[in-house]
């Protein structure tokens, strides 16, 4: 390059000053990435151009349906870090939209209805090389939104814009379990759509930024359906968090079929599978649990792989997001699966993880065992629609004071052992939920039974947010009252934009009195803010101790 490329990203947590990293992400991504991943959105706002108006005149395209969540997903925080892996996406993506502009313009013909003529994203074409791509994506970034519309304006279009991203990655993960719903994907377009207005009105924006919350919920639900036919309904199951003698294979983040065909892969070649990060709650799925090979968890969650990683000694395996730049000392025995990239790192398929295992078997795997030490997971939809009528009885009876959920994602920022406080703080009378990584502050301490039930309940990742949702729906049915009335709060902690999807689908749910931390998001104006402390009294964490007695009081 010629030139120094700068950089404009706010869509995490951790950004820096929270405000935004400016030269480099505080996950890593370099501006050459940023910007890259920019233009890919704008690329794929000009495939929903066409692909939304062609809907409308009842035609449809899979691979252009897939091709957007895929597109979304590759952008979220701690996906995709390879420029290369980029450039085929856009390469790609000009594809995409060419077919489905011909789509739309053989629709239009079959119909007799004159074509729209189309401005913006729809007319990109994409530079023939990484430099000039990277021209285009500094065009069409978070800052010319903010120098177009105010900062307002662009501060609501990208919480439409984050919430989608959130929701495309679990509209992704059903995907590739066979579940798909073209409604969806209507949806995903008419929203991408919409964000390539010239003008805009801030309650309108604010609508659809709940109806980003409405699309994540029914994609939830498809995820569940996804997860459970493939697998069954998870059930409470003791996890052993502690080493066990033999070769190793380590898998992290999220995708459940890769664990699925790694179990497969390696079943009677002597090679022990431990999950990591938010694949914890694999173990509680009865068809992947009966591989003796899952033998348990390794580590804690995402942001601590690069302490962890270097002292595992075997083979790691990266699915979907959460990876972070692999350390020289575990490089050579680090894969990436699925959208996950990073420059130099060997990229492999579900279809043949032949190159993982020839790596944990050239690893000397663990040589001693660990004390047994065992945590439970397994508290999926059925397991707590299960408990509901003891739940009632328990709370009508006062025997159970409260409920807190206190989850969602973890991460590095100082502030985010306000949870672990929090959580030691519930009174016995109390009963805690979780989900997410967010978990791993808490989910190794003892928290004993209330009424012969288990304190702790772990719902699991964060794709099963359906299950927490289903659980509060049905819980105020029991009781007869609005979910708001629950003798329940919502403690959540976020980090990546599928926080932010499923944020915005309790709010569409009407859901008040959120306790969200560890800091607001940055593409918030304080304006916003307040629309949303008015309208859902959403309130930033203060202190473990101040919030409970709050609550409590």
């Amino acid at each position: 390059m010629n030139e120094e490329v700068k950089m404009f990203c706010y869509q995490c947590e951790q950004t820096k000053g929270g405000t935004g990293c400016t030269t480099q992400g505080v996950c890593g991504k370099d501006p050459i990435t940023a910007t890259l991943q920019d233009l890919l959105i704008y690329a794929t706002e000009g495939i929903a151009q066409y692909a939304h108006r062609a809907r409308r005149l009842g035609a449809t395209d899979r691979d252009v349906n897939l091709f957007t969540v895929e597109a979304l997903f590759s952008t979220i925080t701690n996906v995709n870090f390879d420029p290369e892996r980029l450039k085929g996406l856009l390469s790609r993506a000009a594809d995409l939209k060419a077919r489905a502009q011909k789509i739309y313009l053989d629709a239009c013909q079959n119909q007799g209805v004159q074509p729209e003529t189309l401005s913006g994203p729809a007319n990109w074409t994409p530079a023939p090389d990484i430099d000039g791509l990277v021209a285009q994506g500094k065009r069409v970034g978070i800052v010319s939104r903010h120098e177009r519309f105010g900062d307002e304006k662009a501060d609501l279009m990208d919480l439409i814009l984050f919430g989608l991203k959130g929701a495309a990655a679990y509209a992704d993960h059903a995907a590739i379990l066979g579940k798909e719903d073209d409604r969806l994907y209507a949806r995903f377009h008419e929203l991408l759509d919409y964000l390539t207005r010239d003008r805009f009105d801030t309650q309108e924006l604010l609508t659809n930024a709940l109806a980003v919350g409405e699309l994540n919920l029914y994609v939830t639900e498809l995820l569940d359906r996804a997860n459970t036919s493939a697998y069954g309904d998870p059930v409470p199951t003791r996890v052993r968090v502690t080493p066990v003698r033999g070769k190793a294979i380590c898998v992290s983040g999220h995708d459940l079929r890769d664990l699925a065909a790694l179990l497969a892969q390696t079943k009677d070649k002597n090679i022990n599978i431990y999950t990591h990060g938010e694949m914890l709650p694999a173990h509680g799925y009865p068809k992947l649990k009966a591989y003796k090979h899952l033998v348990g968890n390794y580590g804690s969650a995402w942001q601590n792989q690069q302490k962890e990683f270097p002292l595992f000694p075997g083979a790691i395996l990266m699915t979907t997001n959460c990876i972070q730049r692999p350390q020289e000392s575990y490089k050579d025995r680090i894969f990436t699966s699925g959208l996950v990239a990073w420059p130099g790192v060997r990229h492999v398929t579900r279809d043949d993880f032949s190159p993982v295992i020839e790596a944990a078997l050239a690893q000397p795997g663990f040589v001693t065992e660990g004390v047994e030490h065992y945590i439970t997971v397994g508290f999926g939809r059925n397991t707590l629609l299960s408990k509901v009528d003891e739940i009632t009885e328990l709370i009508q009876s006062q025997r159970l004071r409260h409920i807190f959920l206190i989850g969602g994602c973890d991460g590095a920022k100082p502030g985010r052992n306000y949870y672990t406080q929090f959580a030691q703080l519930v009174p016995n009378d109390c009963l805690i939920l979780t989900l997410a990584c967010g978990k791993y502050r808490f989910n190794k301490l003892e928290f004993g039974t209330i009424e012969n039930l288990p304190r702790l309940w772990d719902v699991g990742q964060c794709n099963d947010s359906y299950s927490a949702i289903q659980f509060i729906v049905a819980l105020s049915k029991s009781l007869g009252v609005n979910p708001n009335e629950l003798p329940l709060s919502l403690i959540l902690s976020w980090y990546e934009q599928k926080a932010v999807a499923v944020l915005l689908t309790l709010l569409y749910l009407g859901i008040k009195n959120i306790h969200l931390g560890p800091s607001l998001p940055a593409f918030l104006t304080p304006g916003i803010v307040q629309i949303l402390v008015d309208k859902f009294n959403l309130t930033p964490i203060s202190t473990p101790a101040e919030d409970l007695k709050a609550i409590l009081d």
